[in-house]
């Protein structure tokens, strides 16, 4: 199958509906990430199906899980899931974080080429990225341990707000947890295509 076709089949037994311009937005991304990758390294996938699976169908397969308002991508490495997510909820606010600056560079071209007025990205670390104003959301997929997740972001998270951790298997993770964290729930995720243990992880702070 082609990308397009992994792409309409995928999301479409994700209960998700693309519109024409989004898949064109889409496909748009993964063009630049296998061109920009030649030179930076970007991602270890390089065949354009598995990209869809990986990196598109991985993402959308959280959105139906997380809620409105500003989000923050946590350790954004080649724009997944801010990206994503950022094409799919245009009335969402969405930055993009990482302190490795070909890889802001990176999603800060994919954002200016595809139009993404509702992205921002900034290169830092992020336990010393001091931003104006908190956030709703924070996710993250494959950034680092859940307890450490928390510890690096827990200045800017917004009373109220809940973090969104993207993982495989979680082993003793959960156990670390601090005990002001709460675990609010744990969903598990099957992401068409990839036969892999995957979940999203909601966390709050107690």
């Amino acid at each position: 199958m082609t990308p397009e076709q992994v792409l309409a089949e995928g999301s479409a037994q994700l209960g998700l509906e693309l519109s024409p311009e989004i898949r064109k937005k889409m496909l748009g991304y993964l063009a630049l990430l296998q061109k920009w990758n030649k030179v930076y390294n970007l991602t270890a996938i390089s065949q354009p199906e598995q990209m869809v699976t990986h990196h598109l169908l991985d993402s959308l397969a959280v959105l139906p899980h997380l809620w409105p308002g500003r989000w923050l991508d946590a350790g954004c490495g080649a724009g997944v899931p801010g990206l994503v997510l950022a094409m799919m909820r245009p009335e969402w606010s969405i930055t993009l974080l990482d302190s490795n600056s070909k890889k802001t560079s990176f999603v800060q071209q994919v954002a200016i080429e595809l139009e993404l007025s509702n992205v921002s990205v900034y290169c830092a670390r992020v336990e010393k990225w001091q931003p104006t104003g908190e956030f709703d959301g924070i996710i993250s997929r494959a950034f680092t341990q859940l307890s450490s997740f928390t510890a690096l972001t827990h200045h800017l998270l917004a009373n109220g707000g809940r973090w969104a951790a993207m993982k495989a298997a979680l082993s003793q993770e959960l156990e670390k947890l601090p005990p002001d964290i709460e675990i609010e729930k744990i969903i598990p995720l099957q992401i068409p295509g990839m036969d892999a243990e995957r979940c999203l992880v909601i966390l709050k702070k107690k």
